[in-house]
């Protein structure tokens, strides 16, 4: 027969061994957990650091959601990959029809025409989340002033990581011609092109503005033209340079999107 203190202490093991148990299972879950995160950092570092392989560029959102560049040692814009699991927006502009973006900012308002009949699922994106006044209040997170040169926005962390959660098609890459023999061609200042994440298919807010004459893959969806007004505004942004004196970061002129609005013409 057992006794009493020989039940307690048989209880008390049974209870020792469901603590150990729980704190496996929590550990292993930790683990996965951390696991998860490291690959998901790796996706971004890899989506958010390295531009294309024709040139190596340095830039945050090149490689990183952007691809390579051409050029020297700068990265492509690149967004970090995210989970993108909400279907795009429906349709709900006329293809037809004329868009601008206006990006009222800190520095100065940029408005940019948008080519809907060639980039309808991209114009459509931005009138979708500019309507829900996603991009109000956003920063400008990246500057490259070598290799590539390019004024990245669109992010609401800022940190080059975040997007609606939805991805949309690439578009009218053959625009600017086709690829030389190092697989870039000239995105012209002023054009304003999708940031992805070096995947087809993976563009979600973030794009980027071109200030001045950038070899790049031809992977990044041209959508826009800058006005010569927000041109000069982008030029200034670049003028003043990156933070701490790097070549591909955060802009010393610190740039925020006070508004962001798509209109039909």
């Amino acid at each position: 027969m057992v006794s009493s203190d020989q039940r307690r202490r048989q209880l008390a093991r049974e209870k020792y061994v469901r603590q150990q148990q729980r704190r496996d299972q929590a550990r292993q879950k930790a683990k996965r957990r951390n696991t998860v995160i490291a690959a998901s950092l790796a996706v971004v570092l890899a989506a958010g650091g390295a531009v294309y392989a024709s040139v190596a560029l340095t830039g945050g959102d090149d490689k990183k959601s952007d691809n390579t560049a051409a050029g020297d040692n700068t990265t492509a814009p690149t967004p970090s990959a995210s989970e993108s699991t909400a279907p795009a927006p429906a349709m709900a502009i006329d293809e037809k029809a004329a868009y601008t973006m206006s990006l009222k900012t800190n520095r100065g308002t940029v408005a940019i025409a948008m080519d809907a009949a060639k980039t309808p699922q991209t114009v459509n994106s931005f009138k979708h989340l500019a309507d829900k006044k996603y991009f109000d209040g956003t920063k400008c997170h990246r500057l490259t002033t070598e290799g590539i040169f390019v004024l990245q926005c669109g992010d609401p962390k800022g940190d080059g990581t975040g997007g609606p959660g939805y991805n949309i098609p690439d578009e009218n890459l053959d625009a600017l011609g086709k690829a030389g023999a190092d697989g870039t061609v000239t995105f012209p200042a002023g054009t304003v092109a999708m940031a992805n994440t070096g995947q087809p298919g993976s563009g979600g807010s973030q794009f980027f503005l071109v200030y001045k004459d950038t070899k790049l893959p031809p992977s990044y969806t041209p959508f826009g033209k800058i006005d010569a007004a927000g041109l000069k505004v982008v030029e200034e942004v670049a003028k003043a340079g990156v933070e701490g004196g790097a070549k591909d970061g955060a802009p010393k002129s610190a740039v925020t999107i006070e508004s962001g609005t798509v209109t039909q013409k």
